[in-house]
């Protein structure tokens, strides 16, 4: 074991520049959860220049050059000192994949051995979980003799999983033949406490601990019981990029088009949405004669997210509604912006999203954001601005139908001023309001 700033050339105070580390296994991947990496390098940089700032990093594929590369052509953010990356062999072993049963405890006890391979390469001063691998937490702050913080974009267990298992609900988390046998979800339900009991102990070895929303605070709150260090940070949103899109509609042709943001995962739940859309085509059009349409754009990671949206493209043939559906799969963002630029209404139907970097995209392109009633969502983005609305909530099929048929049935005028009052609102999720709520957290941790 050494310490990574050994080979380092001294600060101009002639002491050891402080080494700061970020655990991003998948920091290549190009999601929210990476944009929020990149916009604290930048922000840490700036800020303390003097530091050295390292990456553990699983992408043995591409180089340290390509990374930095991709961040700025994914997210426009570069780097303004270097940094450097740790490429870690053994990433397979927080994989999902490779544990078909006790996923939750296979991958946390993973991340032990990969963050010993971390650790055996560099030891920082500072070391931050930024991907949910708590348990890597007691390590580098008992072994590694560093101070460890976590910034946390979902509990890898929460009261609600809890509740699922409890109520024998089946769920994309909850397999049929568990849910409908008492005895295997008792059994499923002590692994649980059992689990989270664990997760909590090694979550409150963190000296600072920076959250995404309201809803995974009342969780981390709830399961790791350090309220003393833990504040909320929104996550960066690129919200500027959406700000020039007009938010007057532009009709060329009579009718509206509903957009949907989201990959094909099974708890994004596209199926709610085609369904409430079936709904509203067959019973509560407003404005009949007008066509409508739902586009459903999204990324497909693997063969399981092909086979989903082939599945969603059968429901559409099922439900009558297949020539108002289209799904747009892989899309530039060029393409994206165009239709969230031409789109009445933006639907989300993820049951408790951590947060909800979609709903806030579609709020700041000008869509009227109809998300469901849970999570990110409810508690922290679709709420009054100023005593005034900003977007709808709802939960079930006919609630969404409901919902939907509410907005196209609003005057141009009126759905004008909930577009505003949604723009208005989605500031506080911009990079510069994260990069001075994410350096006021760190002080603890580099002062």
């Amino acid at each position: 074991m050494w310490s990574f700033k050994k080979s380092m050339s001294t600060s101009k105070s002639g002491k050891d520049p402080m080494v700061v580390a970020f655990f991003h296994p998948y920091c290549n991947a190009g999601g929210g959860g990476e944009r929020v990496l990149w916009c604290a390098l930048r922000a840490l940089q700036k800020k303390y220049p003097e530091a050295v700032y390292v990456v553990y990093t699983g992408d043995i594929n591409v180089s340290g050059q390509q990374i930095l590369e991709g961040a700025f052509r994914r997210f426009n953010i570069k780097l303004v000192h270097p940094v450097q990356f740790v490429f870690l062999k053994k990433r397979y072993l927080v994989e999902d994949s490779r544990y078909p049963h006790f996923t939750l405890l296979g991958q946390s006890l993973g991340s032990i051995f990969l963050g010993w391979e971390a650790l055996m390469q560099c030891v920082p001063d500072v070391y931050i979980d930024s991907m949910g691998y708590a348990f890597t937490l007691p390590l580098f702050k008992y072994v590694g003799g560093c101070r460890v913080g976590s910034y946390v974009h979902y509990p890898t267990i929460s009261t609600d999983m809890l509740s699922v298992v409890k109520n024998q609900n089946p769920g994309f988390n909850n397999a049929a033949f568990i849910s409908r046998n008492a005895l295997l979800s008792k059994a499923k339900l002590i692994y649980y406490y059992l689990f989270a009991f664990i997760y909590g102990l090694v979550g409150s070895c963190s000296d600072i601990v920076m959250v995404n929303s309201s809803w995974t605070l009342n969780h981390i709150l709830s399961l790791w019981k350090v309220g003393h260090c833990t504040n909320i940070v929104y996550p960066p949103c690129d919200v500027q990029t959406f700000l020039d899109i007009p938010l007057h509609e532009k009709k060329v042709t009579p009718g509206h088009l509903l957009v949907s943001i989201g990959q094909f995962r099974p708890e994004k739940n596209h199926a709610l949405q085609i369904k409430a859309f079936a709904k509203l085509l067959n019973e509560k059009a407003a404005e009949p004669g007008h066509s409508l349409k739902l586009v459903l754009i999204g990324g497909c990671r693997n063969k399981e997210d092909e086979f989903r949206v082939n599945q969603l493209r059968r429901l559409t043939e099922n439900l009558g509604v297949k020539e108002n559906v289209e799904f747009k799969i892989n899309i530039s963002f060029d393409e994206l912006k165009n239709y969230l630029s031409e789109a009445t209404i933006g639907l989300h139907t993820m049951w408790n999203e951590h947060f909800g970097i979609g709903v806030v995209e579609c709020m700041a392109a000008g869509t009227i954001i109809l998300a469901h009633n849970s999570g990110g969502p409810k508690l922290d983005i679709v709420i009054p601005h100023e005593g005034q609305i900003t977007g709808f909530l709802a939960e079930s099929e006919e609630g969404y139908a409901e919902a939907m048929a509410h907005i196209l049935s609003l005057s141009a005028e009126k759905r004008l001023e909930i577009r505003k009052n949604a723009r208005a609102s989605i500031s506080r999720f911009s990079d510069q309001e994260f990069e001075g709520a994410f350096l006021c957290s760190m002080v603890k941790l580099l002062t």
